[in-house]
């Protein structure tokens, strides 16, 4: 297992993150009880995976509460950083959603209680909050790590403008900064290569992958003559969504052919992918069984051939939107290697064209 620095702080954390969503679920994501949740961290902890992705709101906190139990037993947490989130609504009452200074250090009390444990080594807000002042929210997570409940802080689905107003807020106090966001990336959604991974690059913030197989679309197991009776999106979810499924198709085409011809599954295609582009930390993995754990896991040591990453590269590829194409025809004598990293397997198109 190989383990890369969590953007600039001096926290390194494994290529793969274990992802626990199916921790007390229900059958349309997965559910998965407490002797299926111990196997799978043993399964990941024997790995060499050392960071646990979850979230208050994952089954109205039940999954922290899995997880807090099995990393309690048996030395599981000397080995383990915990990584949960808070933004969404726990609750009736109408503070109990949010990014108030109320709602986080209430619910970093919560998740806390429910994890069985003294701090929390990555606490990440996982959804903008347009009502309550960025301020507010940067100074309630600083608090919360001065405090020694929280080590480290992260967002989620932020966008760019979001991102940066926030590390601003939080530079004029000198408050806590983030360290990481959490995002959606994917062969299938490359959307994040337009703002958010050169956001991260140069504000040194590391990246951390959700739904890296799109919820199961790049296994492989999806092709135009049909697919799995179970998973997510047999269940109606909606995450992410797909507009063009022709286009998703002639991937996977592409995806499972480099797959079979290494004789490895379009997962593992999929995730070494995306471990090798610029900016990816760690990717989140999940799964409803053991089978998939190790099926993903293998993934950390497998390496695509230039050959396989172009053609990968070529049949994803997303539009240049505006104004990246007007600084792929104008601004060439003066782009930085970050904005070289996305314009630049453009700017051959353009000039033929």
């Amino acid at each position: 297992m190989d383990y890369r620095y969590l953007g600039r702080s001096g926290l390194k954390v494994s290529v793969l993150t274990m992802g626990t969503m199916t921790f007390g679920g229900s059958e349309r994501i997965g559910h998965t009880d407490m002797a299926g949740a111990e196997r799978q961290v043993d399964l990941c902890l024997d790995a060499g995976i050392n960071l646990y992705d979850t979230a208050n709101v994952y089954n109205a906190g039940i999954s922290e509460e899995i997880l807090g139990e099995v990393l309690a037993a048996n030395g599981r947490r000397q080995k383990a950083l915990i990584a949960t989130k808070v933004r969404f609504k726990m609750g009736e009452g109408p503070n109990e959603i949010g990014l108030s200074r109320h709602h986080i250090i209430a619910q970093a009390e919560a998740s806390l209680r429910r994890l069985r444990t003294d701090v929390i080594d990555l606490y990440q807000v996982h959804e903008w909050d347009g009502m309550t002042p960025v301020e507010e929210t940067m100074e309630a997570l600083d608090t919360l790590v001065r405090q020694g409940k929280v080590r480290y802080i992260g967002c989620s689905n932020y966008s760019g403008w979001h991102i940066m107003k926030a590390l601003m807020a939080a530079e004029r106090r000198q408050a806590e900064r983030f360290v990481s966001q959490q995002i959606h990336y994917s062969l299938h959604s490359r959307d994040a290569e337009y703002e958010l991974v050169p956001i991260s690059q140069d504000q040194g913030l590391g990246i951390l992958v959700w739904s890296p197989l799109a919820g199961g679309l790049l296994s492989g197991k999806y092709r135009r003559s049909g697919g799995p009776d179970v998973g997510r999106h047999v269940g109606g979810f909606r995450e992410p969504p797909v507009y063009d499924w022709e286009k998703l198709y002639d991937l996977i085409d592409v995806l499972v052919g480099i797959a079979e011809a290494r004789n490895v599954s379009g997962a593992q295609v999929a995730l070494a992918w995306l471990l090798g582009r610029p900016g990816v930390t760690s990717a989140i993995i999940g799964g409803r069984n053991e089978a998939q754990f190790s099926d993903n896991i293998a993934a950390a040591s497998l390496r695509l051939s230039e050959e396989e990453r172009a053609s990968l590269d070529a049949i994803s590829r997303p539009p240049l939107l505006y104004p990246y194409w007007h600084q792929s025809f104008t601004a060439q004598d003066r782009l930085s290697a970050v904005d070289l990293d996305l314009i630049g397997p453009y700017a051959e198109e353009f000039r033929r064209g």
